[in-house]
């Protein structure tokens, strides 16, 4: 097993207080807003033997198993991370494995740098992810039924979003969210954000149901993506509930501490909330305009304690652990790459006690035995 010592990225929305608290150091004053963990080549984990790309790029089937490396390539296929919101994320969907691949080809071919600040596609992968709370967490998560988003609309008395209201009512439901979110995104930047001042204040004076718009538009004023918001349901998880991001949902995680996980890639298509670039075309061409629950994952009961945040994908698999004090130690062994980390309480992890935020990386085959109490979370594949 190997100590991983992990890199906390500073961005802007980040909390400045949640992962210092869940540390328990002091905070700095400047936003912290993931903490990453594994072998991405923007901030690989660090061990003892190097950084955790540089131990598997060395001897990937040693360190990942013979099944991985064959079902996914020579590379961790997943990105374990702790998110701490204090601001609304971009919102944001991701491609496909095709649209991927179609993409990143395109850009390739086309010569737009990598780096590039209208690119869109770094890589050829999809993007599916789960969040799993560790404390009350807010989100934007796929579309509302149109006729949902309509009244929520009409509520608020902006004679500009009257368009929008009737669009809602009058088409079919693909039409009516496409139709709606490209005039939107297309709108006149000038007359647009007059909207959305006049909605904010809206949204501000009558709370409730709009309380969380509010929100959103007092950090990001004037822009569209505030009323793009709206068309979305809105979700407050509760600790150990979860949200699974499929391809083609849009989405936006807005306040609070998680445990996120992700297969390794770096796509996004954003619709808004951001100063940075957004590609209105390739982003209606990947959006998936269906209506839905957002569906609130639950962790599932399986053998001896381990709660599975059950998904779709193959490249990750994100379980927990809640141990009690005094119970038996655990066998994790598993013929697959793992990464376990500790959310809460203090858990013996082989030889390494893990305090909240702390974990290892476990190579596939290798004895994982684990103790103690508290939460451990349990991130591997599936092969």
């Amino acid at each position: 097993m190997d100590r991983l010592d992990n890199t906390v990225r500073p961005y802007a929305w980040g909390s400045t207080t949640a992962i210092p608290r869940l540390l328990g150091v002091e905070p700095t004053g400047e936003p912290q807003a993931e903490m990453w963990m594994g072998a991405h080549p923007g901030a690989p984990s660090r061990t003892a033997r190097g950084t955790l790309a540089d131990v598997i790029d060395a001897a990937p089937e040693r360190e990942l198993g013979a099944a991985t490396v064959a079902e996914f390539g020579p590379r961790l296929p997943f990105l374990l991370k702790i998110l701490a919101a204090g601001a609304p994320l971009s919102l944001q969907v991701h491609p496909n494995l095709e649209q991927a691949g179609e993409g990143y080809a395109d850009e390739e071919r086309r010569g737009v740098p990598l780096d590039a600040p209208h690119r869109n596609y770094k890589d050829a992968n999809h993007k599916p992810e789960l969040i799993c709370a560790l404390t009350e967490f807010d989100g934007l998560c796929g579309f509302r039924a149109p006729d949902e988003a309509a009244d929520l609309l009409a509520a608020l008395g902006v004679d500009s979003l009257k368009p929008y209201v009737d669009l809602l009512h009058a088409r079919p439901e693909e039409a009516a969210l496409r139709e709606v979110l490209t005039a939107i995104l297309a709108a006149d930047r000038e007359e647009i954000a007059h909207t959305v001042h006049e909605t904010a204040a809206a949204c501000d004076r009558l709370g409730g149901d709009h309380a969380p718009y509010a929100g959103i538009a007092h950090h990001y004023p004037g822009d569209p993506g505030v009323l793009a918001a709206m068309l979305l349901n809105h979700v407050r998880l509760q600790p150990g509930e979860a949200l699974f991001l499929g391809a083609g949902v849009p989405h936006a995680y807005l306040d609070g501490l998680g445990v996120e996980i992700m297969a390794n890639s770096d796509n996004v298509l954003r619709c808004g909330l951001t100063p940075k670039h957004v590609d209105v075309p390739e982003l209606l061409r990947v959006v998936r305009f269906e209506a839905g629950d957002p569906g609130v994952l639950r962790p599932e009961a399986g053998p001896d304690g381990e709660e599975v945040y059950a998904t779709p994908v193959d490249e990750f698999r994100l379980s927990r652990y809640v141990l009690p004090a005094g119970a038996a130690a655990r066998d994790l062994t598993r013929g697959a790459p793992q990464i376990l980390l500790c959310t809460a309480g203090a858990v013996q992890a082989g030889e390494h006690r893990l305090a909240p935020g702390q974990s290892v990386f476990v190579p596939a085959g290798e004895r994982a035995e684990v103790s103690g109490a508290g939460t451990l979370f349990r991130a591997t594949v599936v092969v």
